[in-house]
């Protein structure tokens, strides 16, 4: 390895271990906040928070557009169990997504573009960036979906960002290995919850009873059958399963009460719009069967990842190595936010480790973060 790629993975692995010592949640990210930002103010680049939690870096080179990546800094309530020695030092709290990374990624696209600004790097110049660049660094994406709000700051018309990219660390690919695919990428995610109501009598007189746990049990497996028929018919994913049922008090009486929780995962909201319409008919059905009543909620939840077609030739076309992901994946993720605001390309990176996503034993080499860079480098530089 060349001394610049040593220096430069000593940085990355430098970010990355600091960032992961100091794992924090949702929109509280003080320490994170101030750690991204203590790195890019030393930079030739503009640093400001266009909303709450969130660190945005502009480098402007003159041009009509720009381009921007995406780095994520929330990390989960997981108790790292890695015993690593840079382990986490927050207790109840991990960075087992790979944010650190994507955080050290973006902060070694942000050094890089220092150089070149400043004519100091030894393969690009200034002239070969066609478009100014705005990094974000946003909070969230494991709970509300800071992405949403990061568009509706309206940053991107103000500085004309025209496209953008991400990335996501990936266990099951082999360590390096950059892959995607256009369309849809990652699932549509939403919470489903049926609470059936009924009522409750002893089971010695149960026909006075109107049974909640029977019509939760009749909705259950048929509406998880139905979505399953729309993927078949539709050669269209569709999942919907459920892993949380509580119903009634004691097991000598009839329920009167019952919950169903689960999520359902599409990939096009016409498919969203077939599900619920769907799943709502089976539990009005379920219901009356058993002489209940049900209430049933869907989460909002985020938009599918859809990688724009014409955007991702040109990924292709600047990434000769990149790999196809055969299939789309049921895992959500709130760059789907940005993919509805402007052209956008989702990439995975493997890490080799199969360990995954959410463990509290993920990790990973941090030589795989190179290749992430090298990729962010040339997008930067892509017509």
């Amino acid at each position: 390895m060349s001394t610049e790629k040593n220096l430069e993975l000593a940085a990355l692995t430098r970010w990355r271990r600091d960032l992961h010592r100091i794992p924090e949640l949702d929109f509280d990210l003080p320490e994170t906040v101030a750690y991204v930002r203590s790195v890019l103010e030393g930079l030739s680049c503009e640093v400001f928070s266009p909303c709450r939690s969130t660190v945005c870096a502009w480098f402007d080179l003159g041009r009509k557009s720009a381009v921007a990546l995406r780095a994520d800094m929330d990390a989960l309530p997981v108790s790292e169990m890695t015993g690593a020695p840079y382990a986490s030092e927050r207790a109840g709290r991990m960075h087992a997504c790979g944010h650190d990374g994507h955080m050290a990624m973006a902060l070694a696209a942000a050094t890089w573009l220092d150089r070149v600004i400043a004519g100091q790097d030894s393969t690009t110049s200034a002239d070969e960036l066609p478009r100014n660049v705005l990094l974000v660094f946003q909070p969230t994406e494991e709970t509300t979906g800071g992405a949403r709000m990061v568009c509706e700051s309206g940053v991107f018309e103000r500085y004309k960002v025209e496209r953008i990219f991400g990335f996501h660390l990936w266990p099951d690919l082999p360590a390096g290995v950059i892959a995607t695919r256009p369309g849809a990428l990652l699932a549509r995610s939403s919470e489903v919850t049926a609470t059936f109501t009924g009522v409750s009598s002893h089971i010695a007189r149960w026909r006075e009873g109107r049974d909640a746990l029977a019509a939760a049990t009749r909705f259950v497996p048929s509406a998880e059958a139905a979505c399953g028929r729309f993927a078949v018919k539709r050669n269209e994913p569709c999942l919907l399963r459920f892993g949380r049922l509580e119903a009634g008090t004691v097991r000598n009486a009839i329920a009167g009460h019952a919950c169903a929780e689960g999520s359902l995962r599409v990939f096009s909201d016409t498919m969203f719009d077939r599900a619920r319409e769907a799943i709502a008919a089976l539990a009005e059905n379920a219901a009356r069967t058993e002489g209940c009543t049900v209430e049933l909620t869907f989460s909002e939840g985020y938009p599918p990842v859809v990688n724009d077609p014409h955007l991702y030739n040109a990924v292709k076309a600047a990434l000769p190595k990149l790999e196809y992901v055969d299939e789309p994946l049921l895992i959500a993720e709130d760059f789907s936010f940005y993919q509805r605001a402007l052209p956008g390309v989702f990439l995975l990176l493997g890490t080799g480790t199969g360990t995954p996503l959410h463990s509290d034993r993920f990790d990973f080499d941090e030589q795989v973060l190179l290749a992430g860079v090298a990729a962010y480098r040339r997008l930067l530089t892509m017509a």
